[in-house]
């Protein structure tokens, strides 16, 4: 492991030790935890095999997450891959805002790997809710992760342009929506730009594209005093709180995550 890490950090990966452990852990098919029992010479050749496949791809920065097929999420393992946004913790202060105050029907727009609606579902049994996705295969993902932690009867999965398929009322709208700008795509991490989706991560524009089409019709799918959250970019709080206000909504407020950034901004319905 110790060659494996200082292979990892010449290619500049971040966290090269913590890596090589995971990824021997999912070569051996072990936990984490009980890496630090194997020693180098008792790796069986499929392990060694396995773990020296999973470190060159590691060092083309092929992201952890997709090598092992699984991301930690507010205490829940979920399945991911390429086709969907890697679960960030950042995220996890959407969920705390959300959980914040009752609900009882909720929406996502942009349902991703289904992290957002399957742990609001997860933590509140009583609910039901909707997640909706331009992507079908990331409709596919977010319906397996349903599945994966039992939420699939309170969850409905549709493919949609933002609202164009929804109907009805919710008390609670969530996104973490496509916000980074595409001037600023070029300077992401390897991990980022080249590994996860496009679609996931940029309008194309200026960064609120998502938030003026949120805006737009949230109002119109808001039980009364109904709540949005919706995740932003750390420069985004002034902008998105204008659009939703001007939209209607009031109440704007931002949250900020553990690092005291901007993240989540929130709003309700009249």
């Amino acid at each position: 492991m110790v060659a494996a890490t200082a292979r990892l950090r010449a290619a500049g990966v971040a966290e090269p030790a913590r890596d090589a452990r995971i990824l021997l852990a999912h070569a051996a098919r072990i936990e984490a935890a009980r890496v630090t029992l194997i020693a180098p010479e008792d790796l069986a050749p499929d392990i060694g095999e396995r773990y020296e496949q999973l470190i060159a791809l590691r060092s083309i920065r092929v992201p952890v997450s997709h090598l092992v097929g699984e991301r930690q999420f507010y205490g829940r393992r979920f399945k991911i891959s390429g086709e969907v946004l890697d679960p960030r913790p950042e995220t996890e202060t959407l969920i705390e805002a959300a959980l914040s105050k009752p609900f009882s029907r909720l929406l996502d727009l942009g349902v991703g790997s289904g992290c957002i609606l399957v742990t609001l579902l997860a933590e509140t049994p009583q609910a039901t809710g909707m997640g909706v996705d331009l992507s079908e295969a990331a409709c596919l993902q977010a319906s397996a992760n349903a599945v994966l932690h039992n939420v699939q009867s309170r969850a409905e999965i549709l493919r949609s342009d933002w609202f164009e398929a929804v109907s009805g009322a919710f008390d609670l709208i969530v996104s973490n929506p496509p916000y980074i700008a595409q001037a600023e795509m070029p300077g992401l991490q390897d991990e980022v730009r080249q590994h996860e989706p496009e679609m996931a991560l940029t309008d194309g524009g200026d960064g609120l594209g998502a938030y003026r089409a949120i805006a737009a019709r949230a109002l119109q799918h808001l039980s009364p005093g109904g709540r949005v959250l919706v995740e932003i970019g750390p420069t985004q709080a002034e902008a998105v709180s204008a659009l939703l206000l001007a939209a209607g909504l009031g109440d704007a407020d931002v949250i900020h995550d553990l690092d005291g950034r901007p993240r989540v901004i929130r709003a309700s319905a009249p």
